[in-house]
């Protein structure tokens, strides 16, 4: 008797020396988590995987495209799970085979990780490929570059038995490097620079700059869907925003017209720093492309991180935007961000900003403005919205009492 269940293969993980056992509970932590409600019964360690198994042992494609998005998950294969018995995994094959669509060529690869089972993978692989022949005789056996490769794995005294799978999103366990604060726009590249930063290993903190009250909080909104999107990877921890309109008026007209961005950014990165020091987050994360607007170039990126100490990450400053909207498409953002929203970035732009700013004169700018009281003022304007799809995530003790709500805790985005 055989049931269905989710194998989930990692690669990344497996090249990990004597700490792997940690980054493999941590991946398993993950799954319990975003696969809460969806009828999943137990996720365990078997030798090489992670066994997802779910209740009345039929997992589902729906299923797997869920464990899919779930950083450190390589791929995602359906599989049967049987005795180490002939007769049941070579249904369970015939089973798999007629599954599997279109295909002409097949293979039959037989590992045997189980020692304590007599019957070596040369023999499985003739036995299986037997059966398959024989239930299956318009198809042929090609042992090089098969269409479908039918995998019968002996471990721990079951024999597993699969074919195709679904590709996950790979990388590491979200919970395995740390936290960085990410600045999130309602655009397309920082959603994407926060999923790949996601991706390897950290917990995502969110911080986004609106241009409330100088304009409408539609991308506090949009940004909220954002994070809802991103959420099924479990790299979101909270969403914070901060209402930089104000500040942004008294900005633009302290300083000369050409450095409002590159100070708005200066600012920007002073209040993720002081955010990532309450947070203990270690980096920061920005979605800048080189060259990709003015305040991208070489020299104005090093005029601005001259702000702050901790490490600015830029997941994408070497990535075009055709490659950056592809890259949102997959991860479930695009459609959010194409949404036209007015935010800090649309207030008092100069006709001609700097390219090619020089740091004496940035600083003298900065002078001009009282840029440490600013900052604890935005500080104190802060809001937060904590989401539920992180277990990594532990909120500072600090920040719990007074501070606001960004929405009510039963919002929900918007149907699109």
């Amino acid at each position: 008797m055989s049931d269905r269940l989710c194998l989930v293969h990692y690669h990344e993980i497996g090249l990990k020396g004597k700490n792997r056992s940690t980054f493999e509970n941590q991946l398993v932590h993950n799954l319990n988590r975003a696969m809460r409600g969806t009828g999943v019964s137990r996720i365990a360690r078997i030798s090489g995987y992670i066994v997802v198994e779910v209740e009345g042992g039929n997992a589902t494609p729906e299923i797997a495209q869920i464990i899919a998005r779930v950083p450190g998950v390589a791929r995602v294969s359906l599989a049967y799970r049987c005795n180490l018995d002939e007769r049941e995994y070579c249904r369970a094959a015939i089973d798999v085979m007629r599954e599997a669509g279109d295909f002409y060529t097949f293979k039959v690869h037989a590992r045997r990780s189980s020692t304590a089972y007599p019957i070596h993978t040369l023999e499985m692989n003739r036995i299986v490929g037997t059966a398959l022949c024989e239930a299956f005789p318009e198809k042929k056996v090609e042992m090089h570059q098969p269409d479908l490769q039918v995998v019968v794995h002996a471990v721990q005294g079951s024999a597993y038995v699969y074919a195709r799978g679904i590709r996950g999103v790979g990388g590491l366990p979200v919970g395995t490097a740390g936290k960085v604060v990410t600045l999130l726009s309602s655009g397309f590249d920082s959603p994407v620079a926060t999923w790949m930063v996601g991706r390897r290993g950290a917990v995502c903190i969110p911080i986004h700059f609106s241009g409330r009250p100088m304009t409408a909080d539609t991308s506090e909104y949009l940004t909220q869907d954002i994070c809802c999107a991103l959420a099924p990877s479990g790299c979101i921890g909270r969403l914070y925003v901060v209402p930089f309109g104000d500040h942004q008026r008294e900005i633009a007209l302290a300083v000369p017209q050409e450095l409002r961005v590159i100070m708005y950014r200066r600012v920007m990165l002073s209040v993720a720093e002081r955010l990532a020091a309450i947070e203990g987050a270690k980096a920061i994360v920005t979605g800048e492309s080189l060259g990709q607007v003015a305040s991208q170039t070489l020299d104005n990126i090093a005029a601005v991180d001259e702000a702050v100490s901790l490490p600015i990450l830029r997941p994408l400053i070497g990535s075009d935007k055709t490659e950056i909207m592809a890259r949102a498409e997959q991860i479930g953002t695009a459609e959010i961000s194409s949404q036209a929203a007015p935010d800090c970035c649309t207030l008092f732009m100069p006709k001609r900003p700097e390219t090619h700013a020089r740091l004496s004169a940035v600083l003298e700018a900065e002078a001009l403005f009282d840029k440490d009281a600013m900052v604890d003022d935005l500080l104190q304007l802060m809001e937060y919205r904590d989401f539920d799809g992180c277990p990594s995530y532990h909120p500072p003790k600090v920040l719990r009492a007074h501070h606001a709500e960004l929405l009510p805790a039963d919002y929900r985005p918007k149907t699109r």
